[in-house]
Order: C-alpha cells, then sequence, then structure tokens
C-alpha cells in the first residue's frame, strides 16, 4: 500500500519474523513462513509493495550470494565424479516431463506451442530451493546430494537453450544451429577463462587480495556478482554464473572466510528471494483451470521424480540414492516462471497458462521443502517398495566418493584433536564425522575431509565405506551409539580395527564383549597413548586381540579394587 520502499521492506521483514516465529513454534521449514508472508504482503492480500522490480533485485542478490558460497563449496572433481549421471537424468528427466506437459496442455485445449511452454516449464527443478534446502541439512557433499547439483547444472544449460528460444520467437526469428553454437561457443570460452583466471592468476595474489579483511570482503561480493552479470548477459541464468564464480575460487586458501562472512548476507537476501515467490501468488481464473492446475502439479511431484528415479536406479545405482535425488527434485523452477513470463509478453502464452504455473511453483516448491526435509524418514517408510528398482547387480555407489577412506573418526571433541594428528602422520586418507555444524565448519577451515551426519546414519555410514575402512575411531560418548556401531562393523567388516569411547568400566566390558578392538577410558589411557598404540601395531588387528584381554583384565581388577575400597 505504500511507495516508501524502506518503510514497506521494513513491515516485510516484522511479517517475515512473525511467520518464522510461528513456523519454529509449530516446528515447520521456515520457508514455508517466509513464503507465507509473501503471499501476505502480495497483490494477493494486502499488496503492501507495489514495486515489485525492487524486491525483485533484493531476490537476485539472494540468488547470486546462495550459488556463489555453494560453488566455493565444490570440488573440481564433482563434474568427474557425477558428470556422466547428470548428464543422463538431466536430460532424460527434461525431454519426458516437457512431453507430458505438452500431452496435459493439448488435453485441456491449449495450442502446440502454448503446450511446448507449459512442457517445458515443467521440467525444472528450482536451483535456489533444492541448494538452499541441502546446505541447511550439510548434505550438498553426500552422494545424492553431488548427483542432485550435478543434475541442476544440466538442467541451467537447458534453460539457456530454452531462454535462446523463447527471445527469438518474441522477435519472430528462427533459432538457428549457429546461434545455438555461438551460444555454447560464449559460453566454453568464457569458463575457461575464467578458470584460468581463478586457478592461475588470482592464487598468485592470494595474500595481498586476502590481507585486509574489508577488501577481500569486497573482492568477494565483486567477483560474485561480476560473473553472474556476465552470464546473464550472454544468455546464461544468474545461477549458473554465480555457481561458476565461487567454483573457480574453491581451491584458494580464504574460501571459508570469504563463505564465513558472505553467509549472513546471503541468509537475509535469499528471505527476500522466498517471500518475492509468495508474493507472485494470483488465483484469477483459478476455477476454470483447476484440471490444468492438478494435473501440472501431479507431473511436477509425481511424473518427475519417478523418471528421475528410474534413469538413476537403471545405471546401477541404490534404491536410496535414486531415491534422495528423485525427491529432491519435484518442484517448478524459479526459472519456469520467468520462461512462461517471457512466452507471455511474446503473446503466445494465455494469462491462465501464467497463474497455473505460479500457483504450481508454490504448491510444489512447499511439498518439496518437506519431501527433501524428510527425505531420509520417507525412504524407511517405503524402502521396501523401492526395493524393486535394485533389480540384478546394483553398481557400489562407494565408487563415486571423492576418497575411499581407510580412516574413520566420529566424533571430534573428546580427544578427536590427537586421532586426527594420528592420521595425518600415518598418511592414510582419513574423514570426520560430526553432529555438530561448528566442527564441521573447523573442519572445512583446515581443509580436512569432514561430513556432517549422525553416526547411527546406516545409508551415511555405507556411503563413506565403512565396510572397507582399515580403523574406525569414535570418540562419541553415548554408549548406544558406539555399542551400534561396534555391532555393525564387526557384521560389514571384521577385519577393521574399532576403537571406541566407554565412561565407565560396565560400559568397557559390555564394548569388549561385543568386539571392539580397543575402549579408550578415560582414567586409564588416553588417546595420546592409544596413538603411539595405533603406529606400532602397523594397523593390524591381530596386535589389538593380543592386547585386549590385558586390558579388559586391568579393568576388572581396577573396578574390584575400586568396589572393595
Amino acid at each position: 500500500m505504500t511507495e516508501n520502499v524502506f518503510t514497506a521492506l521494513s513491515i516485510i521483514i516484522v511479517i517475515a519474523s512473525l511467520m518464522a516465529l510461528v513456523m519454529r513454534l509449530i516446528r515447520q521449514p521456515l520457508i514455508i513462513g517466509y513464503i507465507l508472508t509473501g503471499i501476505i504482503v502480495g497483490p494477493f492480500a494486502f499488496h503492501i509493495l507495489k514495486s515489485a522490480s525492487t524486491i525483485t533485485t533484493f531476490s537476485n542478490i539472494g540468488i547470486a550470494l546462495l550459488l556463489f558460497i555453494i560453488g566455493l563449496g565444490l570440488n573440481p572433481k564433482v563434474i568427474k565424479e557425477v558428470g556422466k549421471l547428470a548428464g543422463l537424468v538431466g536430460v532424460v528427466e527434461v525431454f519426458l516431463v516437457s512431453i507430458a506437459g505438452w500431452g496435459v496442455g493439448r488435453l485441456v485445449g491449449l495450442d502446440f506451442r502454448q503446450s511446448i511452454f507449459l512442457g517445458v516449464a515443467l521440467s525444472f527443478s528450482s536451483t535456489i530451493i533444492i541448494l538452499k534446502l541441502l546446505s541447511d541439512k550439510k548434505e550438498q557433499n553426500r552422494l545424492y546430494g553431488k548427483i542432485t547439483i550435478g543434475i541442476l547444472i544440466v538442467q541451467d544449460l537447458l534453460a539457456a537453450i530454452a531462454l535462446l528460444f523463447v527471445t527469438s520467437q518474441g522477435h519472430n526469428q528462427q533459432v538457428s544451429i549457429s546461434n545455438l553454437g555461438w551460444l555454447a561457443f560464449k559460453g566454453i570460452g568464457i569458463t575457461v577463462l575464467l578458470l584460468l583466471i581463478g586457478t592461475k592468476i588470482i592464487p598468485r595474489f592470494h595474500k595481498f587480495i586476502s590481507s585486509n579483511s574489508e577488501f577481500l570482503f569486497l573482492f568477494a561480493i565483486g567477483w560474485g556478482f561480476g560473473i553472474a552479470a556476465l552470464f546473464q548477459g550472454i544468455g546464461f541464468s544468474l545461477e549458473i554464473g554465480a555457481l561458476l564464480a565461487g567454483f573457480s575460487l574453491a581451491g584458494l586458501p580464504f574460501v571459508q572466510e570469504i563463505s564465513s562472512r558472505l553467509k549472513p548476507l546471503r541468509d537475509f537476501f535469499i528471505i527476500v528471494f522466498f517471500i518475492s515467490l509468495g508474493s507472485r501468488l494470483s488465483l484469477s481464473g483459478f476455477g476454470s483451470n483447476l484440471k490444468l492446475l492438478i494435473l501440472s502439479i501431479l507431473i511436477v511431484v509425481v511424473l518427475k521424480p519417478i523418471i528421475v528415479m528410474l534413469t538413476i536406479s537403471f545405471a546401477g545405482y541404490t534404491k536410496q540414492t535414486s531415491f534422495k535425488t528423485a525427491a529432491s527434485l519435484g518442484q517448478v523452477s524459479e526459472f519456469s516462471l520467468v520462461l512462461i513470463l517471457l512466452g507471455n509478453a511474446s503473446g503466445i502464452v494465455p494469462e491462465n497458462v501464467v497463474n497455473v504455473i505460479t500457483i504450481s511453483a508454490l504448491v510444489t516448491i512447499t511439498l518439496s521443502t518437506y519431501a527433501i526435509n524428510y527425505s531420509s524418514f520417507f525412504y524407511k517408510i517405503l524402502k521396501r517398495q523401492l526395493s524393486i528398482l535394485e533389480r540384478g547387480v546394483v553398481k557400489n555407489d562407494r565408487i563415486m566418493i571423492e576418497h575411499q577412506y581407510d580412516l574413520i573418526l566420529f566424533g571430534y571433541k573428546k580427544g578427536g584433536q590427537e586421532f586426527i594428528r594420528l592420521f595425518q602422520e600415518l598418511e592414510k586418507k582419513f574423514v570426520v564425522v560430526d553432529y555438530d555444524p561448528e566442527v564441521i565448519e573447523q573442519m572445512d577451515h583446515q581443509h580436512l575431509n569432514s561430513i556432517f551426519g549422525d553416526a547411527t546414519d546406516v545409508e551415511l555410514l555405507d556411503e563413506i565405506g565403512i565396510e572397507k575402512a582399515k580403523l574406525v575411531v569414535s570418540m562419541i560418548t553415548d554408549n548406544a551409539i558406539n555399542v551400534f556401531l561396534v555391532k555393525l562393523i564387526n557384521k560389514l567388516n571384521p577385519k577393521s580395527i574399532v576403537i571406541v569411547h566407554a565412561e565407565n568400566v560396565e560400559q568397557a566390558t559390555e564394548l569388549y564383549d561385543l568386539g571392539a578392538s580397543y575402549v579408550v577410558m578415560p582414567h586409564y589411557i588416553g588417546s595420546e597413548n592409544i596413538g603411539a598404540f595405533i603406529k606400532n601395531s602397523a594397523l593390524k588387528k591381530s596386535e589389538f586381540i593380543k592386547y585386549q584381554q590385558k586390558h579388559v583384565d586391568y579393568i576388572k581388577n581396577h573396578y574390584s579394587l575400586s568396589a572393595e575400597s
């Protein structure tokens, strides 16, 4: 209602804060609250901010920051790991969903071109939503997370081609092979130049750049926004430009500092993006388009995930990987809204189709928020039914893991530091698994392999290759978790050395009875001394078996003497 942008934005943020509070109280995803805020402040309700261009600008800043930070965390080996699979799944999914959407459009009376626009719009998934949720869950580096990001990159490339088609249609031009070739040439050329600058030139000046925190902050924003704007200017999406901008700097030593400084800024502007999504809601002609709306939503939340799941499983991957990847992609993309609005501006797409895509986007984004956040829960429910996807020989997913870890450490704060120093001395590949986000941030800052996750998550244990690990150490103080780990590892990998933590004699005796190779007890021997023993043992379990009985006898005698006194 107000023309004052600052006042309007202030009101919007206050409403968003209140909605976020409500979402927290009822334990719902905060994104839902932000979208509801957009509906409240948009034309559908109170129309607080009349100038959509202002909030769109803020949204683009949030998009660029999110994708830039994600790019900073990408390892160059990700493309090699998931490139072929992502390319296959991305192309197959876009093609089949586009055909299905085209068929639905023809069924409800749309003409040939309108139906094509509908199908293509339904085929793309939301880069922003998916990466935000994966980042929040700390699962962008899990196997399914890497595959999902790869598919999104493929979709963004296909989206750039679709945008070229739409633009040419608006100017009554024909899309020629030469136009597509020129677009590809520009994209590849700038990407190669970008990577050369990021890997060859900027590293020579990294000390100068990072010597002043204010300059580092400004450099990061300038690089990220500049590259994003450049890619948008040559015909690609803002998202892929920002992602590549971060990816080009991923190997630099000051990446962690850049990420930590940009994240608060990202969080604010990305909230505005979700509010902007909600503000686009319009129910004009809702009743007459109900059939088209329902069919469109079903294509996105049912057919699209099924196509992704079947394609990944046919490529030889497990039902876990295929299900979680598919669950991440069941929404309409923010790019679809841009595409359909361009079609409307060109006189091809009618207003009712624009409204259908907008409502479909809001509904599917809301549903996919739950699907991604609770994918592990849904997988456990459907695990038995999904077994049909694993027909024949299943490819070992761990081939896709960046490292085959010889050493695995669960828990860092209670003595884990000593084990990390030991692992580095042994010069073996290792990974730290911890449920504390601060620990993962610290590991990233030290450029150490780490995964955010629960030690009782069987899927995570499978992905890090616990069946092949030579040494597994748990400094977790929860005895139930250690009991679970000892039982599982002795079942899957009986040759592995398993070292766990115990608080008292009863726990230590139980863990030894279950097959633990060694139990660290605070009053008996610290992680420093066991480290020396590990080095002398040459990672041979037989050496631990020789020493095990001595330790068991000691703790039993020590306990009986303590009890008598």
